[in-house]
C-alpha cells in the first residue's frame, strides 16, 4: 500500500477543501463578471446594445456589472454616439465642401472657356476690321493712282484732233454745187468706208439720229457753247447725253443720206445753229485740214 503523499493530505483537510471550493467559486465569478463587461464593452462599440442610463439597478443587475461600470458604460455610449454624430457631420460637410469645389470648378472652367472664346471673336473681329481697313486703303490708293493716270492721259491727250485719219478733202466750206440745196456748209473729208470718225475736242453727245439728207449724224457740244457736227457715218459708236474726249469715236465713215461717196461732212456751229468754216477754226485750235 503506497504512502500518501503531503499535497493529498493536506487536499484532503476539510478546510483545504472549504478554501478550494471557495476560490474556484471565486474564480468563476470573476470570470464570468469579467466576460459580461467585456461582451458589453464590445457591444457598445458596435452600436448594439440598447442600454440606457434609466434601467437603473434592474439593467445593473441582468449584465452583472456595477453601478460604476454601468455609468462608464452609458458615458462611453454616450461619447461614441457623438462621436459618430460629428463624424458624420464631418462627413456631411466634406460631401458640401466637394460638391461647393467641383461647382467652383465648373464655374472656373466653363468661364475660362468664354473668356477663351470672347478673346478668339475679338481676335477675329480685329482680324476682319484690319482686313477691310486694308481693302479700303487699297481700294481708295487705287482710285486716286487711276484719277492721276486719267488727269495724267488728260493733259497728255491733244485737245484738238481731225474728224478722221487717211482722208482727202472732197468739198470745202461756202462751195457751190448742184449736189446742195445751198452753198457747202463744212468740209468733207472722204476716207475708206467704215474709217473711224472721232470728236475733234471734249464735250457731251446731244445728238445721235438720223437726219435726213444728212444721214447719221452725231452732235457734241464742247465746253464753250461750240457744236460740232459729224453726217453720213455708217453706224453711231456713241449715244446722247455720253462724255468724250478729243480722238474718242462717235462713228465710221459711211454713205448714208445725200452723198455721192463715202465721206464725213463735218460742221461747226459757234451758236448751235449757224455753221461758220471748220478751216480757220481747226487752224486756230492747232490742227490743219
Amino acid at each position: 500500500m503506497a504512502t500518501p503523499t503531503w499535497k493529498a493530505i493536506v487536499s484532503s483537510h476539510p478546510v483545504a477543501k472549504h478554501r478550494s471550493k471557495a476560490r474556484n467559486k471565486q474564480r468563476s465569478t470573476s470570470r464570468r463578471t469579467q466576460l459580461v463587461g467585456l461582451t458589453a464593452a464590445l457591444a457598445a462599440t458596435a452600436g448594439t446594445i440598447g442600454f440606457t442610463a434609466s434601467m437603473g439597478e434592474a439593467s445593473t443587475a441582468s449584465t452583472g456589472l456595477s453601478p460604476s461600470q454601468a455609468d462608464a458604460l452609458t458615458a462611453a455610449r454616450v461619447e461614441r454616439r457623438d462621436l459618430g454624430s460629428r463624424d458624420a457631420n464631418r462627413i456631411d460637410l466634406s460631401l458640401e465642401q466637394m460638391k461647393a469645389y467641383q461647382k467652383r470648378a465648373a464655374n472656373g472652367a466653363l468661364t475660362k472657356r468664354r473668356a477663351v472664346a470672347l478673346s478668339a471673336a475679338k481676335a477675329k473681329a480685329a482680324q476682319l476690321a484690319a482686313a477691310k481697313a486694308k481693302a479700303v486703303a487699297a481700294a481708295k490708293a487705287a482710285a486716286i493712282a487711276k484719277e492721276a493716270a486719267l488727269a495724267k492721259a488728260r493733259a497728255a491727250a491733244p485737245k484738238v484732233v481731225l474728224p478722221t485719219t487717211g482722208y482727202h478733202l472732197t468739198a470745202r466750206f461756202n462751195q457751190a454745187g448742184g449736189r446742195w440745196a445751198h452753198n457747202h456748209t463744212g468740209l468733207d473729208f472722204a476716207a475708206a468706208y467704215g474709217t473711224p470718225v472721232r470728236a475733234v475736242m471734249a464735250g457731251e453727245v446731244i445728238q445721235a439720229a438720223f437726219e435726213g439728207a444728212y444721214g447719221r449724224q452725231v452732235k457734241v457740244r464742247h465746253a464753250d457753247g461750240t457744236v460740232t457736227s459729224y453726217s453720213h457715218m455708217s453706224e453711231f459708236d456713241v449715244s446722247v447725253g455720253d462724255s468724250v474726249t478729243a480722238g474718242t469715236q462717235v462713228g465710221a465713215i459711211g454713205m448714208t443720206g445725200n452723198t455721192t461717196g463715202p465721206h464725213v461732212h463735218f460742221e461747226v456751229l459757234p451758236d448751235g445753229e449757224n455753221p461758220v468754216n471748220p478751216d480757220p477754226w481747226l487752224r486756230k485750235h492747232g490742227v490743219t485740214p
